[in-house]
């Protein structure tokens, strides 16, 4: 179905506005809450090293090669995060460009909250396993969902610098090492401190649907679905609060020639000019992963695995992600500097090298330095990455393209979680640090080769 020619001068329009409105506190206000939802997401995400030790130690998962497929139970549960992620990128990555970025928000959040408390009341491996693929499917559609709502409502000029502030707030993994320090080793009010740990993150999501209830529906997206009255006002709002904030009138918006606004379908991602991206980021995606996930999920057990004193290896892997809040603040300087791919570029070449050295040290100072280096440039890749995918789609169809070629990392991931458990136990550190370097040589390959250029353009200029 094609939109009329008047109602594409409109959104062409929408757009064009849009395209001219500067940062304001409003915008922060919605980047934040946006980033508050986004770190009880992280917080799922990297719960798996943090919750195991309590599960063993209350013998609901067993260690070494006494459990599934002989492998640690940790590895089962990893990985069955990640088989749920997928699930929910792929499935759902549609629901945000059917029924809006605002709403699918809130209802990926709710579900994922309520599913994480009833996560807390299970006790056997299968049933938390089980609950665990269904919490991590909404997860997976939400964290498209907001990198898509983020790069539709902020400027062209800041959108690296506030994908790296809102991945800073996201990074809930000091958050989760503090609790596992405080909570894991003992059973505050008669509750295994396992389960503190999985309803803090449940409440907090609950909490994060209800502040987010009056967030406004992005305005591509209601100009693109024929809302045009809605975008307009939407907009309108946004101009009002930049303006308030400058002190004087926004100027003219620049108008250009406006594309037909078709509807779309999935199909489109595999026709040209789309289809060089669609495979570049799903071969990104699928290799990422293995770094990002796989050493943030096993990263006590890698320090554990290189210095064998127990307490010791608690506090390196705490100093460690001290540094993944500090990382993306740390990028947020250099952002809009230099181009989004030579940024990820750069990072993957980085955690391979620094990863190698990391396999190499024993004392705990030389782990602490190699583990923070290759925390930023997991850092350095993650948000780049995440801002990346989401300006090389169209509006009409971005949740969805970047929902498919997102699930390829999550489809990665569940399968790698169970071959970097099976390299630990073989091989140590060094095995699991080789197979990420290798998969970090394919991350450099396929996107300086294959990436498009974005820096300093519109999303329209990018993606139509």
């Amino acid at each position: 179905m094609i939109i009329s020619e008047a109602a594409t001068e409109r959104g062409a329009a929408v757009e064009a506005r849009l395209g001219r409105i500067p940062a304001s506190p409003y915008l922060w206000k919605i980047i934040a809450l946006l980033s508050l939802g986004g770190f009880f997401e992280f917080y799922e995400l990297f719960m798996t090293p943090f919750v195991s030790p309590g599960l063993i130690r209350n013998g609901i998962f067993l260690a070494g090669s006494n459990g599934l497929f002989h492998l640690p139970d940790q590895a089962a549960f990893a990985s069955v995060t990640f088989l749920g992620l997928f699930l929910g990128t792929i499935l759902l990555g549609g629901v945000a460009d059917r029924w809006g970025r605002r709403a699918a928000f809130r209802g990926f959040a709710l579900c994922y909250a309520a599913a994480t408390i009833l996560m807390a009341m299970q006790s056997t491996a299968i049933a938390i396993d089980a609950v665990r693929l269904i919490v991590t499917i909404p997860i997976g559609a939400q964290l498209i969902t907001l990198d898509t709502y983020a790069s539709e409502i902020v400027p062209r000029d800041l959108r690296g610098r506030v994908f790296a502030l809102s991945f800073a707030i996201q990074t809930a993994v000091p958050i989760l090492a503090l609790l596992g320090w405080l909570l894991v080793p003992r059973d505050p009010w008669h509750i295994e401190g396992w389960r503190w740990i999985m309803l803090i993150g449940g409440a907090g999501s609950f909490a994060v649907w209800f502040l987010c209830r009056n967030l406004p529906e992005s305005p591509r997206w209601l100009a693109r679905n024929g809302r045009l009255e809605d975008a307009e006002r939407v907009t309108a709002i946004f101009e009002r609060h930049a303006e308030a904030h400058l002190g004087h009138s926004l100027p003219a918006p620049t108008l250009s020639a406006p594309k037909p606004m078709a509807k779309s379908s999935l199909a489109e991602i595999f026709r040209p000019p789309y289809r060089r991206r669609t495979i570049m980021l799903a071969v990104f995606h699928f290799f990422q992963a293995i770094a990002f996930y796989g050493f943030g999920n096993w990263l006590p057990a890698l320090v554990s695995g290189q210095n064998h004193n127990a307490p010791r290896s608690a506090q390196v892997s705490f100093l460690i992600t001290l540094a993944f809040p500090i990382g993306p603040l740390l990028w947020s300087t250099i952002a809009e500097r230099y181009e989004r791919k030579w940024q990820i570029v750069g990072a993957a070449a980085g955690t391979a090298v620094f990863g190698l050295l990391f396999a190499t040290h024993t004392a705990p100072l030389g782990l602490v330095v190699l583990g923070i280096l290759i925390t930023l440039m997991n850092s350095l890749l993650g948000y780049c990455s995440h801002a990346y995918q989401a300006e090389l789609f169209p509006t009409r169809m971005r949740t969805r393209a970047v929902g498919f070629v997102y699930s390829w990392g999550r489809l990665s991931t569940a399968f790698t979680s169970l071959i970097i458990g099976f390299l630990f136990q073989r091989f140590g550190t060094a095995g699991v640090f080789a197979f990420i370097a290798l998969a970090m040589f394919v991350v450099v390959v396929s996107v300086g080769v294959f990436g498009p250029r974005t820096r300093g353009l519109t999303l329209e200029q990018i993606s139509d």
